[in-house]
């Protein structure tokens, strides 16, 4: 019996975890690749930056859903059918603003594209969805379900650093001078594949 609660712990449990991070991750991966792609300061301290952000709101956002499928679920399930069109208006919010900021080329408007406000704001976008993960891990208790969010947080973070250096290796490539126009609109397309989702 101890030795079947182990394999639970150690390996089912860890396994699914990852498996829970790899697939809440794939928004934030595909965010961190334009990122650095429509970067132009090469600093790679801003990969690992929106790395931690990224990581940071996927392991809030299960232990979020968590605690509101144990106190306040009915609440909690109206709100989770807002939570993609949230992500989407985020995104096409900031994914316009790129677009914008491509065509007219406005230097202002270029920083502001790349503030850790906007930073934050797509945090929300490609991680408000693991809200629902408050399902998933309902029957955890407390430690189980920080664990499980820890794990969420490392594989993003891990998948989100490779994201940003391969849109930082783009970057360097001639098609990078019309990096916002593009960003822009790969975000606008991660915003409507997220609505889109939701529906299916």
């Amino acid at each position: 019996m101890l030795g079947g609660l182990f394999l639970e712990w150690s390996f089912i449990f860890f396994l699914n975890s990852m498996l829970l991070g790899v697939g809440l991750a794939m928004d934030a991966f595909s965010v961190s690749i334009v990122d650095a792609f429509s970067d132009r300061s090469g600093d790679k301290r801003k990969i690992f930056l929106a790395a931690g952000v990224f990581a940071a709101f996927q392991a809030a956002m299960p232990m979020l859903g968590w605690l509101c499928v144990s106190t306040l679920l009915q609440f909690f399930e109206r709100f989770r059918r807002l939570t993609p069109w949230i992500a989407f208006a985020l995104l096409l919010y900031i994914g316009g603003k790129m677009l914008i900021n491509g065509v007219i080329r406005k230097e202002k408007e270029e920083k502001a594209a790349h503030s850790f406000g906007t930073l934050l704001m797509q945090g929300v976008a490609t991680s408000i969805d693991a809200l629902s993960v408050g399902f998933t891990i309902a029957e955890y208790d407390l430690v189980k379900a920080l664990a499980a969010s820890a794990i969420i947080s490392a594989v993003t973070f891990a998948i989100c650093i490779a994201g940003g250096f391969i849109g930082r290796r783009f970057n360097r490539s001639k098609i990078s001078e019309k990096a916002d126009i593009i960003g822009g609109v790969i975000l606008i397309l991660i915003g409507l594949e997220i609505l889109i989702r939701s529906f299916i």
